[in-house]
């Protein structure tokens, strides 16, 4: 379980690659400094900052901005260094706040490359301070631990860096924000408004992008995109596309959203964030203001990562970048590269329609105020100037829309052709069931870092696709909805046929989660109280998969409910104290899958209180919930189970838009993952899946 430290606490750590979250609220740069054992910096080379930003073991971003993310190899760090320092400073210059008191309170948060978090600190107490200690991570006879510092300096980075021990602090300083106010990546002529820069490499960079956990190794250099940062300019241009800056935090995760009308996409991120949160984010990838394809090329890469499959289309003619690449975000794996990859062009996907919306807006406004201005004055009514108006006003709209359009095209052109070179060298997790990858599923010895559960799209989109991918292991439970929405309305008219699909969606999700677990780690339980989902649900009763017999009638609810209860306290016991081997011999550590079918029939009151405690406690200690079901048949219960619904991300059986990016707001199209029509796969990985678990049982 996360600790959530106070100033002075001290943490062990049981991992030694680990990802440092940073989200203040503002503009603000990360750094940290390598230290010997006596906290004295071996030297200003020692200092890992945007200037300066890979050293051996750690690597910190490139900009300012609101959230960050470092990437530490405690066991690469070289052998002199027993502490490491987060930094955190407020650029001098610009235009947000001076001192941290006037940002919410800086939040860090470090976790494991798997996404598990590990401790968190939020820095309280700050006033005119703007430069801060944050962390302090310590080697003690060998084992590494986090400290909360939080320890601020009126005098900004230069006092802070002069506590430190370095005499050279001043040109150290002002190096740093020289490296700051400079450029992301110089701007190649004629490229369009929605290319980009991959992972965000300087020309002058002695190194790119290390390893890192992905999204916030190159963080851009504008602040978080607001309602302000849709407005439409004053010229007649339309406005340029968004660039791109990483989502609300992007950890700690943003509130669970109300499931209906819209619901926020959380990676797991991100994530979130997430979720998270919602919603394990990408690498950021800026954008430059001229024209062009995007500029797929790689300056360079450390020795310690590994290089990117080659694009798979035709080479690149002299003077062309090279073509779309499968994996070239930022990441420890190539499977995490891919992950990273997907939710760069998911956020890609939203700005390029937010500035496409944004400019639309703006030419309509100009249109209307132009119109008001000729039509005002009466003369202009006679001899057909009003007629000339109006048609220079069209005229202009048209103009505006239309060049609008045209970079909003170029924009899905270049995603498409990323998209056409992932999809195919997605893992089985985050692949679509008809990816031929499955063909040669075989049963995993390790879970995956993501999931699919679907494919987003926009409208102005279509009809590129984007993969739904949340992290693993779940932070939330699913609640797959049979019923028809709050609208009242529903793509499929009749009410049984849409019970069916949601439940034939609940066995996609479950098989998929099977099949990506190693045998003995992941465990679901089914209760279907009347039996009403007996054909729907029979490849996983059929196959054997299934922990125990399927749950009918009040008793075998109870039952079933009282076991994962019992053991969602026992776990937790275990780990307050530490002493998960004391666990009793039916209480193991796999990951457990509640679905839950047909609700509320035979619920009592009790077994809905059991309910809502999983739901809340239960993802922390493994125990996640899968509901299908219509919310409407479960009114008799009024307000009591709206914290249950919250708690769980809404999927539909059905093509639906009830899913907001925690971005720019848009509303996207979730669509259910399909089984291709006569395909025996779902059988045949079920099959192997059941194999797998016999032979893991002998």
């Amino acid at each position: 379980m996360t600790a959530e430290l106070v100033r002075g606490q001290n943490h062990p750590l049981n991992r030694t690659r680990l990802e440092i979250r940073v989200s203040v609220g503002g503009p603000v740069v990360a750094g940290a400094t390598l230290c010997d054992d006596e906290g004295g910096v071996l030297g200003t080379e020692w200092v890992a900052h945007p200037g300066a930003p890979c050293l051996p073991g750690l690597e910190v971003p490139r900009q300012a901005a609101p959230d960050h993310r470092l990437a530490l190899d405690l066991a690469a760090l070289p052998d002199p260094v027993g502490r490491v320092h987060v930094l955190l400073a407020l650029p001098p210059g610009a235009d947000g706040p001076v001192h941290f008191g006037a940002l919410p309170a800086p939040f860090l948060a470090l976790s494991g490359p798997d996404g598990t978090e590990l401790a968190s600190y939020t820095v309280t107490g700050l006033d005119a301070e703007s430069a801060v200690v944050a962390l302090e991570l310590y080697r003690r006879q060998g084992a590494w631990k986090v400290r909360a510092v939080g320890q601020g300096y009126a005098g900004g980075l230069v006092a802070l860096l002069a506590d430190q021990g370095l005499p050279q602090a001043a040109q150290l300083a002002a190096a740093i924000h020289e490296a700051v106010a400079r450029p992301a990546a110089p701007v190649p002529p004629h490229t369009s408004g929605g290319a980009r820069l991959r992972t965000g490499a300087t020309d002058n960079a002695t190194a790119p992008p290390g390893p890192g956990a992905g999204p916030a190794d190159t963080r851009p250099a504008t602040p978080r995109a607001g309602a302000g940062a849709l407005q439409p300019p004053a010229d007649s241009s339309p406005p340029p596309p968004v660039r791109r800056a990483r989502p609300e935090a992007a950890r700690p995760e943003p509130a669970r959203p109300e499931p209906a009308p819209s619901e926020q996409v959380r990676p797991a991120g991100p994530t979130d964030p997430a979720p998270a949160g919602e919603p394990p984010y990408p690498a950021a990838r800026t954008e430059p203001s001229g024209g062009g394809p995007i500029d797929y090329t790689h300056r360079g890469r450390t020795t310690d990562i590994p290089p990117p499959p080659a694009p798979t289309g035709p080479p690149a003619r002299p003077g062309e970048p090279a073509g779309p690449v499968a994996g070239d975000a930022t990441g420890w794996s190539l499977e995490e590269r891919l992950y990273n990859q997907v939710w760069g062009m998911f956020e890609d996907l939203a700005r390029s329609a937010s500035a496409y919306r944004s400019a639309v807006d703006f030419a309509d406004s100009r249109r209307e105020q132009e119109l008001d201005k000729a039509l005002s004055d009466p003369r202009s009514r006679i001899g057909g100037a009003g007629d000339k108006a109006r048609e220079a006003a069209r005229v202009k709209y048209t103009d505006l829309v239309g060049r609008a359009r045209a970079v909003l095209d170029r924009d899905l052109d270049q995603l498409t052709a990323e998209a056409a070179v992932v999809e195919p060298a997605l893992p089985a997790a985050c692949a679509s069931w008809d990816n031929p990858v499955w063909h040669a599923y075989r049963v995993p010895l390790e879970a995956p870092m993501a999931l699919r559960l679907g494919d987003l799209h926009l409208p102005e989109g279509d009809p590129l696709r984007i993969p739904m991918l949340v992290r693993l292991p779940l932070e939330r439970g699913l609640w797959i909805d049979s019923g028809r929405g709050s609208d009242g309305a529903a793509t499929v008219p009749d009410g049984e046929r849409l019970k069916r699909l949601a439940l034939e969606s609940a066995v996609g999700h479950t098989a998929r989660l099977l099949a990506v677990h190693p045998p003995g780690d992941f465990a679901v339980h089914l209760i279907d109280a009347a039996g009403a989902g007996g054909a729907a649900l029979a490849p996983l009763v059929d196959a054997g998969v299934l922990a125990a017999p399927v749950a009918r009638g009040g008793t075998g609810v109870a039952r079933t409910l009282g076991h994962l209860t019992r053991r969602v306290d026992l776990v937790q016991m275990a780990l307050r104290s530490e002493a998960v081997d004391s666990l009793p011999s039916d209480i193991d550590t796999a990951q457990h899958l509640l679905i839950v079918n047909d609700f509320p029939h035979g619920f009592d009151d009790r077994a809905v209180t059991q309910l809502r405690y999983l739901a809340d406690e239960g993802p922390d200690v493994g125990v996640h919930l899968m509901m299908v079901a219509d919310r409407d048949d479960a009114t008799a219960y009024g307000p009591l189970l709206d914290p249950l619904w919250r708690s769980l991300l809404r999927l539909t059986p059905v093509p639906d838009a009830h899913l907001a990016d925690p971005w720019v707001g848009h509303t996207w199209t979730y669509e259910p993952p399909r089984i291709p029509a006569g395909s025996a796969i779902l059988a045949e990985v079920l099959a192997q899946v059941a194999a797998g678990r016999r032979a893991w049982d002998r």
